[in-house]
């Protein structure tokens, strides 16, 4: 069995992305073992995250044996790609660190290239989109000093699409542009039908930003006719997503009719509901709002909103979801209906807020000083808050991908001309000029933007201390560890040990036929045998619980339930609120959480005598609320003596500063209600899918 599965590793791994065309690499045993390691943490669905990354880092060490060269890049360069795709940050984060640090003393441009192509997809997920942006021009960069040929100018080419696509999201239009307009170029003399596709669908929404729709349209139709020309499995769906993008400008532009008419064309395709259900949606609102300003038909669009709504509940996408209730409110109000117009409108800006969707916050703003009269100059004042703050926020980020770039071509311009001049006083007056522009120069930057680089040198020390506190907090974790496990080693071959050798004594002088003495004997017995088990039992829980990680914090949670649930016969019910970010929580919280809800269920199944336990974790008003309740016989809690269980409960919730009360009558069940500050380890972002390497 073995066998046949490590032939069929071997076999995904001659398909690896990255393959090395070094006949020595391919025949050296070290690095085929290092690909087979890598190819099951890639493709091992039925394991579980901790034992795929422990494949990852078996293969990272084998890695770090390998002689000082280019394979042992190479090698690394997968590693690390890997923990990217398994979604392990740290990991990530480690060894790409390790990494750069290695190709760049070796020199070794394109593993350079790629150690920063990966971390600039990494941080774009993450939304750190200047960092990003500046990750692939160092990758640019390493790829531009590669020898010329088709796979570096293409490389090239996608570094300047990624560059194209992060400056787009913050609205450096003209910067993208250009970004874009030098992959193109690159990817016509390769001939490469389907980038040339994504570069104009990037150039299109440049364009459209810049308010261009007619470039805008010129571009998604030329990157239609490259798209047509592919071979591409999943052509018709890339088509459909350039008519929608047409129809968004028509839209952009106010041209209802021709909107009208696109997404009238794009909706009857009859597979587009079922193969891109969230695009049919998009597609369908939009359809619904271009019927109300053309036809000024009501009733239909509501239709087609309400039908849209309904695809959207089933999508779960948010983000779209403040565009529909803007459109509705336009709907309603076109029907006179001024409180229900209003309400969506409100409803369009909560959300919009809620996903960072600015534009659309702004548009919802508009609406509602046009409709609501009564707070009108409430909405402008915020509408023109939020302008400016958005506008600044553009500004800085441009200054930063402009401090990023190369100089411009006036100042190369500029030192080729100086270096010309053959005439001393003429060098010595044009000196001094450039020494005054230069001073002046400096000396504007330094006024303009000393509040960015404060701000700049402010984010660096917290990223530093971040950094230093995830390390002290694995240093932390890993000495819990050690002692975990001496612990367990201790109970287990020395009182476990002693412990058994008293009962064979104890068996041994069993051959009195003293009736009470026997007895006492036996009594003795039965107790060192409940001792021992018990001591079993910790040394067991103590050295796996000494490794468990936290990696999927309710996934855990359901396990153990369940667990306890099958051991015991009892039956448990767990609900959870679906909207918090659970494996954001802080680790303490996360622990403590797992262990009261864990001692809470013993207690049930040893003292109460449940048959029925109901478990609930919810948020509130920034207070995680978690509430244990059975319909065991219950006890009073101010005569009852709390015990071990009890008291470890009441422990672990004071470690994370929280409140706990326990509600029991005897004979009517136990309910148990605490309160936890929420806490989390990073703020969240909403994330968009990138392919990695695309």
């Amino acid at each position: 069995m073995k066998n046949g599965v490590f032939i069929l590793v071997l076999l995904l791994v001659l398909g690896c992305k990255r393959q090395t065309s070094n006949d020595s690499t391919v025949r050296n045993p070290k690095v085929d073992s290092i690909q087979q390691l890598l190819t099951i943490a890639k493709t091992a669905k039925e394991l579980s995250s901790d034992e795929r990354r422990a494949y990852i880092q078996d293969a990272e060490e084998q890695a770090l044996t390998l002689s000082k060269d280019s394979t042992q890049l190479e090698q690394l360069s997968q590693v690390s790609l890997a923990y990217l795709k398994l979604k392990d940050s740290m990991g990530f984060r480690q060894s790409n660190a390790k990494l750069l640090k290695l190709s760049e003393e070796a020199e070794a441009n394109k593993i350079l290239g790629y150690s920063n192509w990966d971390l600039g997809i990494f941080l774009e997920g993450k939304g750190v989109m200047d960092s990003a942006f500046y990750h692939y021009r160092k990758a640019l960069e390493s790829f531009e000093s590669l020898p010329k040929d088709s796979t570096s100018q293409s490389l090239k080419a996608r570094m300047l699409y990624n560059m194209s696509r992060v400056q787009d999201a913050y609205k450096d239009y003209l910067g993208g542009e250009t970004s874009a307009a030098a992959a193109i170029e690159i990817f016509d003399e390769l001939d490469d039908d389907y980038r040339l596709y994504n570069a104009y669908n990037m150039l299109g929404t440049l364009a459209n930003g810049l308010g261009n729709s007619q470039k805008a349209i010129e571009s998604y139709e030329t990157a239609r006719e490259y798209i047509e020309n592919s071979d591409r499995a999943n052509k018709n769906q890339l088509i459909w997503k350039l008519q929608n993008n047409i129809g968004s400008t028509y839209l952009n532009e106010e041209n209802f009719t021709q909107a009208k008419n696109v997404y009238e064309e794009l909706l009857f395709n009859t597979n587009l509901k079922q193969e891109i259900p969230d695009l049919y949606e998009k597609a369908l609102g939009s359809y619904a709002f271009s019927v109300l300003k053309t036809e000024k038909n009501t009733e239909k669009a509501e239709e087609l909103l309400r039908e849209a709504f309904a695809i959207n509940a089933a999508t779960g996408d948010l983000y779209d979801r403040a565009r529909l209730h803007y459109y509705y409110s336009e709907v309603l109000a076109a029907k006179r209906d001024t409180l229900n117009a209003i309400a969506n409108a409100n409803e369009s800006y909560s959300i919009a807020k809620e996903t960072y969707n600015n534009d659309r916050a702004l548009d919802a703003l508009r609406l509602l000083t046009r409709l609501d009269t009564v707070h009108a100059a409430s909405y402008a004042e915020q509408y023109y808050q939020l302008n400016d703050i958005i506008q600044e926020e553009e500004r800085t980020k441009r200054d930063k991908f402009g401090r990023i770039r190369m100089e411009t071509d006036d100042i190369i311009e500029e030192n080729k001309i100086l270096t010309q001049e053959k005439q001393i006083w003429i060098l010595s007056s044009t000196l001094m000029l450039l020494f005054g522009v230069t001073a002046f120069i400096i000396i504007s930057l330094y006024i303009s933007n000393n509040r960015l680089k404060f701000k700049q040198r402010q984010q660096e020390s917290n990223q530093e201390i971040y950094n230093l506190m995830l390390a002290q907090q694995g240093k932390l974790q890993e000495g819990k560890q050690m002692a975990q496990k001496r612990i367990s080693e201790e109970l287990h071959d020395g009182i476990l040990g002693e412990m058994l050798g008293i009962r064979l004594m104890l068996s041994g002088l069993n051959d009195r036929e003293d009736q009470a003495s026997m007895e006492q004997r036996a009594m003795f017995i039965e107790k060192l045998q409940a001792v021992e088990e018990e001591i079993r039992t910790i040394s067991h829980e103590l050295n796996n619980e000494a490794y468990k990680k936290f990696h999927n914090f309710i996934v855990s949670l359901e396990d153990m339930i369940s667990g306890i649930e099958k051991s015991s016969g009892i039956s448990c019910t767990f609900d959870y609120d679906k909207k918090v970010p659970w494996d954001n929580l802080l680790g303490d919280i996360k622990i403590n959480a797992f262990r009261v809800v864990q001692e809470a269920l013993k207690n049930c199944v040893k003292h109460a005598k449940s048959e029925n336990v109901s478990i609930s974790f919810q948020l509130a008003d920034d207070m995680l609320k978690l509430n244990i309740s059975d319909d065991g016989v219950g006890f009073d809690p101010n005569r009852a003596k709390k015990g071990i269980g009890l008291k470890n409960i009441i422990s672990r919730v004071k470690k994370i500063k929280g409140k706990v009360d326990f509600d029991s009558k005897p004979g009517h069940g136990t309910i148990i209600k605490i309160q936890i500050p929420a806490s989390y380890v990073e703020h969240t972002v909403p994330q968009t899918s990138i392919a990695v390497n695309a």
